[in-house]
C-alpha cells in the first residue's frame, strides 16, 4: 500500500507518466484507457525504462512544474485554511494535495492534442502532398513492401542485395506511415535506380493510401497474420486491406510469399500475382539448404544458372525472401556474383532472429513485436537446431482482439511441437492460453512463469550454459493487460 502511494504521490510519478504517453506513442485514447485501469503505478515500468528523448524531458520537466505549483497552492489554502479555523480554503487546499497526480497526468495530453490537431496535422498533409508529386515523377523502380510482418526485413535484405549493383534508397528502420514516407521522399536525389517503400497497415484504407501517393510500381507482400486486430477485426479485413496493393497494380510486378498459409486465397483470387516461397521464386528453384545458428545457406538454380547463397539471415522462413530478391535482382541487372556477394552480406535486423553468444550459448534475438507466423516459423527454426538444451522465451502476442485465446493456445501448440527443454512465459493475460496450448500439444518439459520480466532479461546469463540456444520471440509493452 505505501509502496503504491509512493509511486503515485514520489517524484517518480512526471516520469512514469511520459513513460505511458511514449509507449503508446503519444495516443491520447490508449494512454487514459491504460492510466484508468492502472491499479498500482509502481508496477507500470516492468520491462523497460523510459527513453529521454528531448520531448520525453520536456515533458517531463512541464509535468513537475505544474504538479509543483499545484502542490504549493494546496499548501498556501490549506495554510490559510487552518489559521481560519479550518475554513473553506482548508479543503480546496486539500483537494489541490490530494488530485495533482490525476489533474497534471490529464493536462499533459491537452498540448498534445492542440499541437497535433492544428500544428503536426496541417504539416502532415501539406508534406504527404508534396511526396506524392516526387514519387509520381521519380523515374527509378519504386518498390512497395506490405504485410502483416516480415516488411522491415524484405525492405533490408532488398536495400542489401540490389544495393550491390545499383543505386537504392529505402524508408529507414520501421518507419512505415504516410508522414515517414513523405521526409523519405523529401530526401531523395531524384536520380536513384530503385526506391524501397515499406507499408505499415495501422487500419482499413492505409495500403490503398500508400499506393495512391507513393505510386509503386513493383510490390511484394510478406505475409499475413493475426495483428493489429484491434483496427481491423479480423484477419480477412486485415487480408483484403493488405492485397490492395496488388488491385492498385493490377496485378503486374506483383510477389506474395506463398510460405504463409492464410494468404493462399488472396493470392488464388488476385490477377497476375506471382508467388515465392522456401521452393524458389520466379523459376529460380531451392537446392542444398543447410540451417545454423547463424546462417542460411542453399543453392538456387534455373536452367543452366547456379548460384550459391549464404546469408546471415536464420531459418527457412528466409529463403523464400531471400529467393524473391535474388530473383528481382537478376531482373534489374545485377550480376551473379554482385548477387552472391550482396546476400553474403544480409544479416537479420535489430530484435528480428538476431543471434548474439552469451556465456557459449546461442541468444536468438526475435523480441520486436510478434504474430502466429513468425512463432510459427521460430518454433522450426529451433526444433531444427542442434543443442545442448534448448529454452523458448515469450510473454505472448499483442493486438489479437477476439482471436486472442485461440491464437495463443496454438502458440502453445507450436511451442510444444518444437520440444524444447524450457519454456518460459511472461506473466500477463494469455499466459494461461499459451499453458492450455502445451498442455494439449503434449509438452512434458519444464515450464517457467515470470512475474518480472526485465529482471528474467537482464540476468539471462544466470540462466544457460555453454551449448545451449535460447529463442526469443515477441515483445509485450506495459500498456497491454
Amino acid at each position: 500500500m505505501l509502496r503504491a502511494l509512493y509511486a503515485l504521490f514520489g517524484p517518480r510519478f512526471p516520469s512514469t507518466v511520459v513513460y505511458m504517453l511514449q509507449s503508446t506513442e503519444y495516443q491520447v485514447g490508449p494512454y487514459l484507457a491504460w492510466f484508468w485501469r492502472t491499479q498500482n503505478f509502481a508496477n507500470v515500468m516492468k520491462r523497460r525504462t523510459l527513453d529521454r528523448t528531448k520531448a520525453a524531458r520536456l515533458l517531463r520537466l512541464a509535468l513537475l512544474a505544474g504538479m509543483g505549483l499545484q502542490i504549493i497552492g494546496g499548501l498556501v489554502l490549506l495554510v490559510a485554511g487552518l489559521n481560519d479555523s479550518f475554513g473553506p480554503n482548508a479543503y480546496f487546499g486539500l483537494a489541490l494535495l490530494i488530485s495533482y497526480p490525476v489533474v497534471w497526468a490529464h493536462l499533459v495530453v491537452i498540448p498534445l492534442e492542440l499541437g497535433r490537431l492544428f500544428i503536426i496535422q496541417p504539416k502532415v498533409a501539406q508534406s504527404v502532398k508534396r511526396s506524392e508529386q516526387l514519387f509520381r515523377e521519380h523515374p527509378g523502380t519504386k518498390i512497395a513492401v506490405a504485410g502483416s510482418y516480415g516488411k522491415t526485413s524484405m525492405k533490408e535484405l532488398l536495400l542489401t542485395v540490389l544495393g550491390e549493383g545499383l543505386d537504392v534508397a529505402a524508408t529507414p528502420a520501421n518507419k512505415n506511415v504516410a508522414s515517414s514516407h513523405a521526409v523519405f521522399a523529401s530526401k531523395l536525389k531524384g536520380d536513384e535506380d530503385v526506391l524501397i517503400i515499406e507499408y505499415g497497415e495501422a487500419g482499413p484504407g492505409d495500403i490503398m493510401r500508400f499506393a495512391n501517393t507513393t505510386h509503386p510500381t513493383h510490390g511484394i507482400i510478406t505475409g499475413l497474420a493475426p495483428a493489429h486486430l484491434d483496427h481491423y477485426k479480423t484477419l480477412e479485413a486485415a487480408g483484403k486491406d493488405i492485397f490492395s496493393l496488388a488491385e492498385y497494380l493490377h496485378g503486374e510486378n506483383v510477389y506474395a510469399n506463398g510460405d504463409s498459409t492464410p494468404m493462399l486465397p488472396f493470392i488464388q483470387k488476385a490477377k497476375g500475382v506471382r508467388v515465392y516461397d522456401s521452393s524458389g521464386a520466379l523459376g529460380w528453384r531451392v537446392k542444398d539448404m543447410v540451417l545454423t545458428p547463424t546462417s542460411t545457406s542453399f543453392t538456387l538454380s534455373k536452367g543452366k544458372q547456379v548460384l550459391k547463397l549464404k546469408s546471415g539471415l536464420l531459418g527457412r522462413h528466409q529463403v523464400g525472401p531471400l529467393s524473391i530478391a535474388t530473383a528481382l535482382a537478376i531482373e534489374l541487372g545485377l550480376t551473379p556474383k554482385q548477387v552472391e556477394a550482396g546476400v553474403a552480406k544480409t544479416v537479420p535486423f535489430e530484435h528480428r532472429m538476431q543471434p548474439y553468444q552469451l556465456g557459449g550459448a546461442w541468444i536468438i534475438d526475435d523480441t520486436y513485436n510478434g504474430n502466429l507466423e513468425g512463432v510459427r516459423a521460430g518454433t522450426e527454426l529451433l526444433a531444427s537446431l542442434e543443442a545442448k538444451r534448448k529454452f523458448y522465451v515469450t510473454p505472448g502476442l499483442v493486438d489479437q482482439g477476439e482471436e486472442k485465446e485461440r491464437v495463443h493456445i496454438e502458440v502453445g501448440e507450436l511451442i510444444a511441437a518444437a520440444k524444447p527443454d524450457v519454456v518460459v512465459l511472461m506473466k500477463n493475460s494469455v499466459t494461461a492460453f499459451i499453458e492450455q496450448g502445451l498442455i494439449k500439444g503434449g509438452y512434458n518439459g519444464e515450464i517457467q512463469i515470470e512475474d518480472e520480466p526485465l529482471d528474467f532479461y537482464k540476468n539471462l546469463e544466470h540462466f544457460v550454459a555453454a551449448g545451449d540456444v535460447v529463442l526469443m520471440q515477441n515483445d509485450w509493452t506495459d500498456n497491454y493487460a
